[in-house]
């Protein structure tokens, strides 16, 4: 599709989940107007429709990561009554979402970033809310919740430490998957 033809289309979710794809490919470091205006097709004027500057393009983008997390991941659990199945399912769910795991690593590295520190920390703060009210709801006391909780977040991230970030090997399908199982059934009360 030829920019000409593409440039009246463009939306600012469109620009926001190009740089969110940018992000993950390359670090929050490499977004940048001129090379996502090529990759979408358009001049650098389609990005100056919608935004001012290059930061309220990464807000854009980091919103539209947090509201997918809230919506999405969280939304989908909202149904599942029993606690424990639903923390079997927030555990399943979140082993098998890749991309966003991408995103939060290359957030994670830049954390200096005035734009993505904010972001991180109310993400995490929701994330340890969440696990902290499902493991309450399974049966354990505030306190338990509470370091379950970050017993289970601090696995979460230290696995995304291992793999994406110190690029160890990753595991075959089988092990993967015998690991997330191996976790459920440490993690979540029975």
């Amino acid at each position: 599709m030829k920019g000409s033809e593409r440039s009246g289309r463009l939306s600012a979710e469109d620009w926001a989940q190009a740089a969110l794809e940018l992000i993950a490919e390359q670090g929050v470091a490499a977004v940048a107007v001129e090379p996502l205006a090529r990759r979408l097709g358009v001049t650098k004027g389609s990005f100056y429709w919608h935004f001012p500057s290059r930061e309220a393009l990464l807000v854009a983008a980091l919103e539209r990561w947090e509201q997918f997390e809230q919506e999405e991941v969280f939304g989908q659990l909202e149904a599942i009554p029993d606690p424990g199945q639903r923390l079997r399912s927030l555990f399943t769910l979140v082993a098998h979402e890749a991309r966003s795991h991408i995103v939060y690593s290359e957030l994670l590295k830049a954390l200096d970033h005035p734009a993505v520190r904010p972001v991180i920390e109310r993400v995490s703060a929701r994330r340890l809310e969440y696990l902290t009210a499902s493991f309450r709801q399974a049966g354990l006391n505030r306190s338990d919740a509470q370091h379950r909780a970050r017993l289970a977040y601090a696995a979460y991230v230290g696995f995304l430490q291992l793999n994406l970030q110190l690029q160890q090997p990753r595991l075959q399908h089988d092990e993967f998957e015998a690991y997330v199982e191996h976790m459920m059934a440490t993690l979540i009360p029975s």
